[in-house]
């Protein structure tokens, strides 16, 4: 017997509330055969509901510092990859965002404008990049990237002016995947008064509207920074001013009177960012619709392997987020809080992790984590654009977390159930699980279904044992895995599903994505370095109906 699993389950059940509580023993196994992990459930409440589009995207704002590689938002296969992460908001900004302008070239009239290519109703099949010049521009891109990250590292970031042509190929490609753009303003106009310069967004507004362009706002990258960017220092209170002076721009306006405004896009805190924060929201709090910041775990410069995998690195999130929201709460209640901007590592993530399979722990996790502590919106830096912390590679190839992005969309709904983690030895580490009903909206389970999501931080396995009534339904897995075995494979660019390394059918067709059935009552098992779906769709959830 001694070499058999022998499983012993106590199980208490309170059927009035819908709390489930499993404690399984076992004998003593062998540290490399599996981690035994029991499961705490409240399936009766919502513990929070997030904004619809949770799991949102950023384009970096450095794709107009030459204005051609904006034509890259007509390919047809980067489109393809971006409707399927829709509903979603989609952040045009970052540090490059201040030091750009906007410089029409046409002066047309209101009709002219109306009466364009880009209001056509064929504009997504019409404006499509051919095949040639999407391969020329890759190349160059790659070019780019070099200067781009030369200026990051000298902090010397050189002017750049756009034209009404980038505004429409970026509202083209929003409106063609069915994302929400969300634009960010250049701050770091000033006057002599060091208040907002707002005469070219105006302009910007204007030219916007003339297209009935439907688009929310941002207006600054990181303010705390502005001093080491530019030279210039702009204080909290000052910064809250120049957001009521953009709502009442805004307010002026028939299109965008009642449009969303988001800011004040701070880094996490630190003591002067928080001084930082409590004086824009004191001047400018009812400005904005979401009070927005910036997360990331780690120096992109500076990691390793291990923090990517390193639980008490992934907990920071929890610390940072309750600072900035116990700030808000202080002074403005009630009021909604995003990341903004977010990804693993800061400057412009790590080579050879942030882009590889090993980066979706933090990802994943970011999800779950920030969902539980009440973050409403979740902004991925980035799509496509600088950096090595992208979805979408270089030769616009979808990257490890992007598959993981589009499960989460597809399978999660933005309803947080309560749920802890246990094993023999008390509340587990290396294995971290979130729950949530399932999304009823891309899906057809049954109403009351939830999705359970886990990783696996350890290279050796681990068993979930679920409450009864939830191990009763059937399952359906959907495990991703590196596509190749062991330590080693967190490095890799291809992730597995089930067993089968995933990737686009053709440049317009994205695979089918399906889950592994699961007979009722079987424990879950998850692979050493892995993470996981798993949708139970009998588990008549109330919290869920």
């Amino acid at each position: 017997m001694s070499g058999i699993s022998i499983l012993a389950c106590v199980m208490i059940s309170m059927l009035s509330s819908g709390y489930y509580v499993v404690a399984s023993v076992e004998p003593a196994r062998y540290e490399w055969d599996f981690e035994s992990v029991n499961l705490n459930v409240d399936l009766s409440r919502v513990l929070k509901k997030v904004n619809g589009r949770f799991l949102s995207v950023a384009i970096d704002a450095s794709l107009v510092a030459e204005e051609k590689f904006m034509y890259l938002l007509t390919s047809p296969k980067l489109r393809t990859l971006a409707k399927a992460l829709s509903p979603a908001f989609l952040r045009f900004g970052g540090t490059r965002q201040d030091f750009m302008t906007f410089n029409p070239t046409f002066l047309h009239s209101n009709e002219n404008h109306n009466n364009s290519v880009f209001d056509a109703d064929d504009i997504c099949e019409r404006l499509e990049l051919p095949p040639l010049l999407e391969k020329r521009l890759k190349q160059e891109w790659t070019l780019q990237e070099v200067l781009l990250d030369k200026e990051d590292l000298q902090r010397k970031y050189r002017s750049v002016k756009f034209t009404e042509c980038a505004v429409d190929l970026l509202y083209s490609f929003t409106n063609c995947s069915g994302l929400d753009l969300i634009f960010g303003l250049n701050e770091l106009l000033r006057t002599s008064g060091n208040s907002w310069d707002s005469s070219n967004a105006r302009t910007l507004l204007q030219y916007c509207e003339s297209k009935q362009y439907s688009m929310s706002w941002e207006l600054g990258n990181e303010p705390n920074s502005y001093e080491k960017k530019a030279g210039i220092r702009v204080d909290g209170y000052q910064l809250g001013q120049d957001f009521v002076q953009l709502r009442k721009i805004l307010q002026e306006s028939k299109l965008y009177n009642n449009t969303g405004l988001y800011g004040p896009d701070i880094s996490q805190p630190r003591d002067h960012r928080r001084d930082l924060l409590e004086g824009f929201l004191e001047s400018g709090a009812e400005a904005i619709d979401a009070c927005t910041w910036h997360h990331y775990y780690v120096n992109g410069r500076d990691t390793s392997l291990e923090d990517f995998l390193d639980p008490e690195v992934l907990n920071t999130l929890a610390l940072k987020t309750h600072e900035v929201m116990e700030t808000i709460e202080l002074t403005s209640p009630g009021k909604k809080v995003w990341l903004g901007e977010t990804s693993s590592a800061y400057g412009g993530g790590a080579k050879g992790l942030s882009d590889t399979f090993v980066a979706g722990f933090m990802w994943l996790d970011k999800l779950g984590l920030g969902a539980k502590l009440g973050l409403d919106v979740l902004i991925r830096q980035v799509l496509i654009g600088s950096g090595t912390y992208h979805l979408v590679d270089e030769n616009l190839d979808p990257l490890p977390d992007y598959w993981l992005s589009v499960l989460y969309k597809r399978l999660v709904g933005p309803e947080v159930l309560s749920i802890e983690a246990f094993s023999i030895l008390g509340k587990t580490k290396r294995v971290r699980v979130y729950l949530h009903c399932t999304n009823k909206k891309s899906t057809s389970y049954k109403s009351g279904a939830v999705t359970l999501f886990a990783l696996n931080l350890s290279k050796g396995p681990a068993r979930i044992s679920v409450p009864v009534t939830i191990s009763n339904s059937t399952a359906e897995a959907f495990v991703l895995q590196s596509e190749q075995p062991g330590e080693e494979g967190l490095y890799s660019k291809s992730v597995k599903l089930n067993g089968e390394v995933l990737k686009m059918v053709d440049e317009r067709t994205l695979p089918s994505l399906q889950g592994t059935p699961l007979p009722a009552g079987e424990h879950l098992r998850l692979p050493g370095y892995s993470f996981a779906f798993y949708v139970l769709s009998e588990a008549q959830a109330l919290a869920c109906r």
